[in-house]
């Protein structure tokens, strides 16, 4: 069925400023979140399903949204975890051989609220030069106080938990139970694909719980801890912090992935901050510290590590830094197997440059076996 979107529709920020544009399938409804963009031209449908943006409006820069449909097997969860989506033009037909659905019938499934026909250059131009911002999605255009008073009270993502929403309730398992090597991962929002490369390399893996205790991880006798991405502020997980601590103890080799990665630097004393934009794309330029040379990234974040802190930490060493910024987008521990990068080195579709970390991860816990053996 072919949908005109004609209902009219507006994203009011929490300053106050108002951008206009039309509904997406001439529905009525309203979504509150904080706004934030994604600079990708492709991955919209894994982008949509990435826990780490749980509570979020989206805005695409790109301007042609929907245009190759979905399909059910490109997903980074079970559902759509984005508040709301912004984008300038959607295309209800679309056009793929593998696309098993529009992405107006995916977002119906999920009871997701989209506007388009908004101008994105300027609200993104916007977002870039204020921040990012609480906003609301509505077609309640002629009730815009009432919009105000609504969006003041939506808390700010800045202190905001939300790995528990996002989080499996129960531990579960990916892969061959026969395979060499046992990892525990600690879902704070873990994306399918970062499964999918651990599998791949031959490890048996048991997802835990955003709250789970180091103790009831343990138990499983894994070989190695692996600590997710996910959505919020990492100050408020105080149980993964405490997890996470217990990890590096064990001097079992620790992989961190965004979340993950501030999880690690606040166990070794590095604080995080909210950042003005945060970084979201496919294209994010990384230099590899160890070796001089340069990758292309997939990125999702909206918290850092501090640099100086981290610069001053003798514990920690930096090894990428995102060039665009000089912000830390990963560290190690020095006298540890303890590593940790600010980027998605599993992304798909997106750029591959940074694969070698699960090689690494891997090659630690290899060495780590082998040393277990001999002693």
């Amino acid at each position: 069925m072919k949908y005109q979107a004609k209902r009219k529709a507006l994203i009011l920020l929490s300053d106050g400023t108002i951008f206009h544009g039309k509904s997406v399938g001439d529905k009525e409804g309203t979504a509150f979140g904080e706004v934030c963009f994604n600079t990708g031209m492709t991955g919209y449908q894994e982008i949509f399903t990435d826990p780490s943006y749980f509570g979020q409006i989206m805005v695409t820069t790109n301007a042609h949204i929907g245009n190759y449909g979905v399909n059910k097997d490109e997903i980074e969860s079970d559902s759509i975890k984005i508040a709301g989506l912004v984008c300038r033009n959607f295309s209800y037909d679309y056009s793929r051989a593998l696309a098993d659905n529009s992405l107006q019938g995916f977002l119906d499934a999920n009871g997701l609220f989209a506007i388009s026909d908004v101008d994105t250059r300027a609200l993104v131009s916007y977002i870039r030069d204020n921040g990012a911002m609480n906003a609301v999605i509505s077609t309640e255009v002629d009730n815009i106080d009432d919009l105000k008073k609504r969006l003041a009270e939506v808390p700010s993502m800045e202190g905001l938990e939300l790995a528990s929403k996002v989080s499996t309730k129960e531990p579960y398992f990916v892969g061959n139970d026969n395979a060499s090597i046992k990892i525990a991962a600690l879902d704070i929002g873990i994306k399918k694909n970062i499964l999918r490369n651990l599998v791949k390399r031959d490890a048996y893996v048991k997802v835990f719980p955003y709250n789970a205790t180091f103790e009831e991880m343990e138990a499983w006798n894994p070989d190695a801890y692996f600590i997710s991405n996910g959505p919020g502020d990492p100050e408020p997980l105080s149980d993964a912090i405490a997890a996470a601590k217990k990890m590096i103890q064990t001097d079992k080799p620790v992989f961190g992935i965004c979340l993950g990665h501030q999880i690690l630097a606040l166990v070794n004393g590095v604080s995080t901050y909210k950042m003005h934009n945060g970084h979201r794309g496919i294209n994010h330029p990384v230099l590899n510290l160890l070796n001089g040379k340069g990758e292309i990234t997939s990125q999702n974040h909206g918290f850092a590590i501090n640099r100086e802190e981290t610069e001053a930490n003798d514990s920690l060493e930096i090894t990428h830094v995102h060039l665009n910024d000089k912000t830390v987008a990963g560290i190690r521990m020095k006298n540890k197997d303890v590593f940790s990068v600010q980027y998605h080195p599993e992304a798909s579709p997106g750029p591959h440059d940074a694969d070698y970390l699960f090689d690494d991860f891997f090659g630690l816990i290899e060495k780590s076996i082998k040393h277990n053996e001999i002693v």
